[in-house]
């Protein structure tokens, strides 16, 4: 085929962030200490953007999918780290609808408040929770493009069955992102500067 073939393909670095497979995360912040960590992580390897993410099974609390943001590496603006987690999650389970029956409860935990692109692709993947970190204007603030969010998006996905819980460790996820931008991390907006 002409056509290159989409591979997500998560760091080297990431089995030995992770290196005990069993562990639980009990409490939201445990989950989101764990997703901040591999987007500190990805910008000291030079492997993606300051954004980190993870699905979770809501009531055990075990790691099924990590994500961190591949967008530069891969050459691929849809590579964020909510949309990598998802993903592999999916891959994982072999559906693409995260909230089949049967399935666990699942949750999605991000170093950083969706943007407008991962927004919708939450009220799609079929987790039941959404947990956020940095908020949006701290994204915003070190120069990323966020993208035009509703006003009320938590309401409007609580209306689907999602729950928020927002500004979990959100000092810790913009602490990253302001990282990022000091240490002159590529702010990767398309049409930069048209």
């Amino acid at each position: 085929m002409r056509f290159p073939q989409l591979v997500l393909r998560l760091p080297d670095w990431l089995e030995e962030a992770l290196q005990d497979p069993g562990r639980v995360y009990l409490t939201a912040e445990e989950r989101m200490t764990a997703v901040i960590r591999l987007a500190q992580l990805n910008v000291e390897h030079g492997t993606g953007g300051p954004f980190g993410a993870g699905i979770f099974e809501h009531e055990e609390g075990k790691l099924l999918a990590p994500g961190v943001n591949l967008v530069v590496p891969m050459s691929c603006s849809v590579a964020h780290a909510e949309i990598v987690a998802i993903a592999i999650a999916q891959r994982m389970v072999g559906c693409f609808d995260l909230g089949g029956l049967g399935m666990p409860r699942y949750e999605l935990v991000t170093s950083t408040e969706p943007c407008a692109m991962c927004l919708g692709a939450v009220a799609w993947s079929g987790v039941r929770w959404l947990v956020c970190g940095a908020r949006d204007e701290d994204a915003r603030r070190v120069g990323f493009d966020e993208g035009p969010k509703p006003t009320g998006w938590q309401q409007a996905l609580e209306a689907r069955g999602i729950g928020v819980l927002a500004d979990v460790c959100r000092e810790q996820g913009a602490a990253v992102l302001e990282q990022y931008g000091r240490t002159g991390g590529l702010i990767y907006n398309a049409r930069q500067g048209r």
